[in-house]
């Protein structure tokens, strides 16, 4: 077609033989007609380039998201394995300070018990997963370059998710802190943790042993109230861990379609 035109063109501007007004007119409305059919054909095939071009960015876009997505949640998985890891070991020091203050055995083993509690079991549970991928798609508008919705709504749930879980620690803490407080204000069990000698000065094993004992209700409410905590966080992370390996799985199916 575009050959037809420029021909026609061509013949209007070379032609010598003066042609009659009806016929003049008539080639030149040919000629007018085919020039803005070209133009509008030029339009159209710009546009269908640029939504091709826009297409191709935003699969391009989409893919560096999904790759962000998958790497976070990973990172994730190994920080909730290392948190119940660590929520356990505080659980068998608790287990551990218990059967020590129950039993009238040696006053250096009960002093090491009561150590790795206050090392490791009575510290509060955090929740901190990655959630700056998720943020970034949600502040940018950026979250409809996911096209498959069932995908998206799965991403929107799994944070979603996240904070739930984050405030339910958060509730386990502030249940817990009342509770905690008093006992290092109203004993001296902070006296027991190894790198507060030069605080309190060193006593006799046999003394601290004597006062460990004479406190034992209290300092085992104490650890009551963190082996809860602890467990219940343990069943969270759980949970959530489940989830974010199926979220990893879905991701990484979507990958693979667009490869």
């Amino acid at each position: 077609m575009i050959k037809f035109f420029r021909k026609i063109r061509q013949q209007l501007l070379t032609e010598n033989k003066p042609a009659s007004p009806a016929g003049r007119f008539s080639k030149y409305l040919i000629y007018a007609i085919g020039e803005i059919i070209l133009v509008v054909i030029g339009i159209l095939i710009a546009l269908q380039i640029n939504n091709w071009n826009e297409l191709r960015k935003q699969n391009k876009q989409e893919h560096l998201y999904l790759e962000r997505l998958i790497v976070e949640n990973k990172q994730d998985l190994v920080t909730f394995e290392k948190s119940i890891e660590d929520l356990n070991k505080g659980n068998q020091t608790i287990k551990d300070m218990g059967e020590a203050l129950n039993d009238n055995g040696q006053d250096s083993l009960l002093l090491i018990r009561v150590n790795d509690y206050l090392t490791f079991g009575c510290h509060y549970p955090f929740f901190n997963p990655s959630t700056s991928t998720f943020e970034d798609l949600s502040s940018t508008g950026n979250l409809g370059v996911i096209k498959d919705t069932d995908l998206r709504d799965l991403i929107v749930s799994h944070y979603a998710n996240y904070k739930f879980t984050e405030s339910n620690f958060e509730v386990n803490t502030n249940w817990a802190l009342p509770i905690d407080a008093p006992l290092y204000t109203e004993t001296d069990i902070l006296k027991y943790e190894s790198t507060a000698d030069f605080l309190f000065g060193k006593s006799t094993i046999a003394i601290a042993g004597s006062d460990l004992r004479k406190n034992k209700d209290r300092y085992i409410r104490n650890a009551a109230v963190h082996y809860w905590v602890n467990t219940d966080c343990i069943d969270m992370l759980k949970e959530v861990s489940d989830e974010t390996a199926r979220l990893i799985e879905r991701l990484e199916f979507e990958l693979k379609k667009e490869d």
